[in-house]
């Protein structure tokens, strides 16, 4: 196959070389069908750079630094996280709060003293996932015609969400989990009002300036009130539930039968635009910009002390110690996240350095998991390039 980078790289020298190499290379071995990039190092993008294929089925058509990508779980941190900032700056949310502040029937087994913080750091006690989806297929099976992907379906899942007996006792123990910020995500919508894309549009996206930055309700697809263009998207995989190739629309099947609107998956957006909400976090921490007081950020930003050994902060991962996706040479202190659909984020906050990748590698299948090795590899490259290895 040949490797046909989608835009030239812009390299700021010569020691980026060995990164567009690296890319070029991951394309060439299936590690990925295509990738984008964005480094940042203060206010300045340093290197960014596109490669591959946006879609290897059923044609070939060449990664641009604009493809909108299928973000996957960096819709935890992107958008969900950052709504709950917001709702906390604004005094309407504490993180403390129970979550039977807000959703009475939460309170059954056991959880009546989980809180938003909790779900935050993923100690809460709630199962890492569900097949949510399948009980929504049956119920259209069994004759609610188009339930899935409706508003009832979302309810459904909601309520089934508020029904569960933990895993664990809160606190106890980390377990990563979809399903508190599936929660966190109806928080934003019982006290915003409106909508989680709405809120996430009004408050994030539009006043940060990202044009192409949203979740794709199904719901106005269907009525033909929205119709994805193809060509602006990077496709992924083709869905055994579905039975087609996905392009446009939302990998994860529970965010699917959610109608496409979640708190733990269903964002879409192009590197540069992701880079852009990273670098506003990143002048909020330094107290640069008054978008978010940066004692907030902080506080988000910082490992949660809930449980020995989590490397969970508030809706933001950070380094494990032994084999993490960061590579070598970022310190503890540093916050990112990944997403199923071959999506990374990795931050450095003190230095204010920040990576931006975004691959497509379950295109066209999900079974490819070469980007496990390539990830910390990438990174120790990248932070070379930096001037930062062993630093």
């Amino acid at each position: 196959m040949a490797v046909i980078p989608g835009e030239q790289a812009r390299v700021g020298n010569s020691t980026w070389k060995e990164v567009e190499r690296a890319f070029i290379a991951a394309v060439e071995q299936r590690v990925f069908s295509g990738a984008t990039v964005v480094v940042r190092k203060g206010d300045s993008i340093v290197f960014e750079g596109a490669f591959g294929f946006r879609t290897l089925e059923p044609e070939t058509s060449p990664m641009k630094l604009d493809t909108v990508f299928d973000l996957s779980s960096l819709t935890k941190p992107l958008a969900t996280t950052l709504a709950v900032m917001l709702l906390r700056r604004d005094g309407r949310l504490r993180l403390d709060d129970r979550v039977t502040r807000f959703f009475h029937n939460f309170g059954v087994h056991g959880k009546a003293h989980v809180t938003f913080r909790q779900l935050l750091a993923h100690c809460s006690g709630l199962a890492a996932w569900r097949p949510f989806y399948q009980q929504v297929a049956e119920i259209e099976r069994g004759g609610k015609v188009n339930f899935v992907a409706s508003q009832g379906a979302k309810e459904f899942i909601f309520e089934q969400i508020h029904r569960e007996k933990p895993e664990y006792a809160p606190a106890s123990r980390a377990l990563y989990s979809d399903l508190n910020f599936m929660l966190l995500g109806e928080t934003v919508e019982q006290i915003g009002g409106i909508a989680l894309n709405r809120f996430c549009r009004d408050r994030i996206f539009r006043p940060l300036g990202l044009r192409a930055t949203d979740f794709i309700d199904i719901s106005l697809v269907r009525s033909r009130r929205f119709e994805p263009v193809p060509e602006m998207f990077a496709a992924t995989s083709f869905c055994a539930f579905r039975k087609r190739l996905l392009i446009g629309e939302v990998e994860d099947e529970n965010a699917y039968a959610m109608g496409g609107v979640a708190g733990h998956a269903g964002l879409f957006a192009p590197v540069r635009e992701v880079d852009r909400i990273v670098h506003v976090l990143l002048r909020c921490y330094a107290g640069a910009s008054d978008y978010l007081p940066a004692d907030t950020v902080r506080e988000f930003w910082t490992r949660d002390k809930s449980v020995k050994g989590s490397t969970w902060a508030l809706g933001w991962d950070s380094p494990s110690p032994d084999f993490s996706s960061s590579g070598h040479h970022f310190s503890p202190h540093a916050v990112g996240h990944l997403g199923f659909t071959g999506t990374s984020i990795w931050i450095e906050p003190e230095k204010a350095i920040a990576i931006s990748i975004l691959t497509n590698r379950v295109h066209p299948t999900r079974d490819n998991q070469a980007i496990r090795e390539f990830r910390p590899r990438i990174h120790d490259l990248i932070m070379a390039a930096l001037g930062e290895a062993g630093a």
